[in-house]
Parts: C-alpha cells; sequence; structure tokens
C-alpha cells in the first residue's frame, strides 16, 4: 500500500463551497487575503484493502446460445479494470437438455462442448477451447476462475431396469447414453436407494438419480482420485475454486472432504435465510456460504416492511466476515415469482450500497453489471468497496427510512460513512466521525461539494432521496 498523507483543516470559521461537473472539487475562500483552497476526493486508487468481488457471470437461459465463452472473454478486460478478482462460471458440462442446458440437469462431468451427445457438440456456453481460452484470459488478467458444482443429481441417462426401485429409472450413464467421454460411469447402484444405501430424503430433484456420497466409487470421481471432476476441473481445466449447487441435497461432509482434498475457494448455494443455519454450516464444512440472511434482511428492510431498522437483525458476516458471499441477486431470485425472493429495480443499488460497504465478500449479478443504469453506480461502489471498506462496521443510527454505517479504516486508510435513505426526501444528520477538523466529500457524487467536521468529529452529512451516499476525508490541494 503507498503511503498515503490525511489533510486536515484547522480553525475555520466560514466555509463556502461549489462543486465541478468534472471533478468533484470545491473551492473555499478562508480570507479575502489568502489564496482559496481547492478541496478535491482522495485518490482511492491509493488505497487498496486487499479485497476485491466476485462477478457472476450469467443468467437463466443466456443468449446467444454457442456463443457465451467468447462473449465473457470479451468481457475480462473491463471487469479487471472494475475491481473484479473471481468470475463464478456456469456449469461448464453438457447437460441432458444439450445446447438448451443451463448445466443444472449434469450428464457428462467431463464433455466441456466435444463430444457429440444429447444432440450438439458445444454445451449451450460454447466449445471446450472456448472455454479454455476464457479461463486462460482471465488468468492472465489475475482473475480466479471458480466452478459451478452439481453433484446431488444427474440426469439425460439410459434406461435400466432398477431393482431397488422394481422398475424401470433413467440411471444408466456410459459411453452410450449420456457419458460419451466414457468417465465416471454410473448406473443404479450410484444412486439412492441401492445395496449400500437407503433413499435419501433430502433429494428434490431427479431423485430417482440423486447420486450416493457415502459410496468409494462415487467419491474416487468425485473428488479423491487423479482423474476426479475435481482434480481434473483444477489441474487441467484450470479452475481455481468452486460454488457448490444445492447443498441441502447432501450432508455438510461432502463439501468438507472435496476441500480437504483440493482446496480451493469455495461458497455453498445453501438456500436458508436463517443466520444461525449458514453459521452452523461454515463451521461444519470450512467453506464459505452465499448470504442469504443478509439477502432477505436486504428485500425486507427495503421491500417487503420499508423498514430499514430490519438491518440490525442477524446476518451471517456479522459473525463470520470471511465466509459471508453477500449478493443482491442471481440467476434463481431474478426469475423467482415471488417477489418476496428479489430485491426490487428501484432498490438494487441500495442494496449494493450495502454489501459493498460492509463486511463480507460481495458478488456482482452480471445482469445488473450489464444494466446501463446501474453500471456506473456498481463501478463506483466496487472502487469504493476495494479501497475505503475496511475496519470494524459501526451502526452510527437508523431508523425505518435512515441507515448510517461507519467503517473504522486503519492507521493508513480513513475509511467510510454509508448514508442510506429510503424516503421521498433529502435527509441530513449530525454524526460523530473519527475524522476531526477535516473536510469531507460524498465519493458516490450524489451529494456536491465539501462538508467540514469539527474538533470532535462531529459532521452533518446527507443523503439523497430514495439513495445513498458515502462519505470519507478529502485532501487540501
Amino acid at each position: 500500500m503507498k503511503k498515503m498523507y490525511w489533510f486536515f483543516c484547522f480553525g475555520l470559521a466560514i466555509m463556502a463551497s461549489c462543486s465541478s461537473d468534472d471533478d468533484q472539487s470545491a473551492v473555499t475562500d478562508t480570507d479575502d487575503n489568502t489564496q482559496k483552497e481547492i478541496i478535491s476526493p482522495i485518490d482511492l486508487s491509493d488505497y487498496d484493502n486487499g479485497s476485491g468481488v466476485m462477478m457472476q457471470t450469467f443468467y437463466w437461459d443466456v443468449e446467444p446460445r454457442g456463443e457465451w465463452w467468447t462473449n465473457l472473454s470479451g468481457k475480462i478486460d473491463d471487469w479487471a479494470e472494475s475491481g473484479v478478482d473471481r468470475l463464478w462460471l456456469p456449469v461448464a458440462t453438457k447437460g441432458a437438455s444439450g445446447g438448451y442446458s443451463m448445466g443444472y440437469d449434469p450428464s457428462d462431468y467431463f464433455d466441456f462442448g466435444e463430444f457429440d451427445q444429447h444432440g450438439t457438440v458445444e454445451t449451450r456456453f460454447g466449445s471446450r477451447q472456448e472455454l479454455e481460452t476464457l479461463i486462460g484470459k482471465a488468468h492472465g488478467k489475475g482473475l480466479e476462475v471458480i466452478a459451478d458444482i452439481v453433484i446431488n443429481h444427474n440426469s439425460g441417462g439410459g434406461e435400466e431396469y432398477n431393482p431397488y426401485r422394481d422398475k424401470n429409472t433413467y440411471t444408466l450413464f456410459d459411453e452410450l447414453h449420456g457419458n460419451a467421454s466414457g468417465m465416471f460411469n454410473r448406473n443404479f447402484e450410484n444412486f439412492y436407494p441401492n445395496s449400500t444405501s437407503n433413499y435419501d430424503n433430502g433429494s428434490l430433484f431427479y431423485a430417482e438419480q440423486n447420486l450416493d456420497h457415502n459410496q468409494e466409487y462415487v467419491q474416487n470421481w468425485l473428488w479423491k482420485s487423479e482423474n476426479s471432476v475435481a482434480k481434473y476441473y483444477k489441474n487441467v481445466m484450470g479452475f481455481d475454486g468452486w460454488r457448490f449447487d444445492y447443498v441441502l441435497g447432501y450432508e455438510p461432509w461432502v463439501v468438507k472432504a472435496w476441500l480437504d482434498e483440493v482446496g480451493g475457494f469455495s461458497v455453498s448455494e445453501l438456500w436458508d435465510g436463517n443466520a444461525d443455519v449458514l453459521s452452523q454450516y461454515v463451521d461444519q464444512t470450512g467453506s464459505g456460504v452465499f448470504d442469504f440472511a443478509t439477502f432477505y434482511k436486504l428485500e425486507e428492510a427495503m421491500d417487503r416492511f420499508d423498514d430499514l431498522t430490519v438491518l440490525e437483525g442477524k446476518m451471517l458476516w456479522k459473525t463470520h466476515p470471511d465466509k459471508s458471499v453477500t449478493f443482491a441477486a442471481n440467476h434463481d431470485t431474478e426469475k423467482d415469482e415471488n417477489e418476496d425472493n428479489r430485491i426490487a429495480d428501484e432498490n438494487k443499488l441500495k442494496a449494493y450500497a450495502y454489501i459493498l460497504t460492509h463486511p463480507g465478500y460481495p458478488t456482482i449479478f452480471y445482469s445488473d453489471y450489464e444494466n446501463e443504469a446501474f453500471k456506473a453506480p456498481l463501478k463506483q461502489l466496487i472502487q469504493i468497496h476495494n479501497s475505503l471498506a475496511i475496519g470494524e462496521a459501526e451502526v452510527l443510527y437508523v431508523d425505518n427510512d435512515e441507515y448510517i454505517m461507519k467503517r473504522g479504516g486503519t492507521d493508513d486508510n480513513p475509511g467510510l460513512i454509508l448514508y442510506i435513505n429510503t424516503s421521498g426526501n433529502t435527509k441530513k444528520r449530525t454524526i460523530k466521525s473519527a475524522w476531526n477538523n477535516s473536510y469531507l466529500m460524498d465519493y458516490t457524487k450524489s451529494v456536491h461539494g465539501s462538508i467540514t467536521s469539527d474538533e470532535n468529529g462531529e459532521a452533518l452529512i446527507e443523503a439523497p432521496a430514495n439513495g445513498y451516499s458515502i462519505w470519507s476525508i478529502a485532501r487540501v490541494n
């Protein structure tokens, strides 16, 4: 981190400020006989708090089919420049729906778009070569690539008689039946129920093709052997980490065993808004989890109940900040017909302002970033997150339509103050900061000009109607 210099102004009697459309600078006259002072923002690129954000690189039923890997390759430069440090890719292998599959109906774990099965060679996203090009380009920009791992259920196998169900089931996966790679062939003996395991009542998807992780054969192919899914994806394809799909469908020890074997960044999809449930799972597995507790608190605070005091409730980031993967939207929430399972567009940026200033590891949803109305504000929020969002989080004030939170910063980093306002009017409130006798500015540029704090760090900050501002110190030129 570069050595930074803090700029303070003492003994101010009168201050008049005005804003510039270009650089948010303010001009101050302290005396008729003195030179005018130029107040401007600190350069956020001089502050690196060591954090980044993850980009979810897809939405449901992406288009154009067959070109998605190439599309993503064209966006890597922009994402890297904006402060993204990980890419969460969609399920990269062939699903039962062939060229229409989003990958959540896994058939062949080793067909990355090179075998002719299920009516196509390429996956919905493109060819293996295009995927490898994408991964290589991401690595060249210093970005990790996260694989979406679906190991609860399978789909697209051949029909065979299943003695444990006393009927035919589609549980035959071999070179002629949905597993052209010939790696990890399966039959009815590898799915619940079988000769060693009873029916697993945790299967909500493809119950007849629900993998039995207790079997040594299945464990070997998923994570233990040198040609296992985990090791092949890591050592051959170049994936750096894992997003585990639908972990409610199998036991926590599975994820722990996978991570003990191959390591890497991981986040599990445990769709539960109870922070205690999420916390217990983290303790059992060592994996990060998507912080659905924070997601639902944001939805309740800004949509359902329109009451920001909800944000005082339990969230995973409050107990496990290093394992909380926060988000404001994903491919599932955005297509959910239940409005309580998604955050309304008019509140999206306020939700992003929350997760990008609080502890936790934020995820940006592809469709939100590509939304022209959101893109510039998201870029600014990511820059603020990667620079000033550091130090202990402390809520300074909260009521039904105002929420003010301070990040304490460090000796070399001033930190920030977030002010969210969900009312229809501009709000102002005096708060106590750690910045004594200092010029302050809003780094979202929602509030123009500068303000000053007194000798006790008190300052009158402002947030626009139905919006947010993020304050930190300014410098004097």
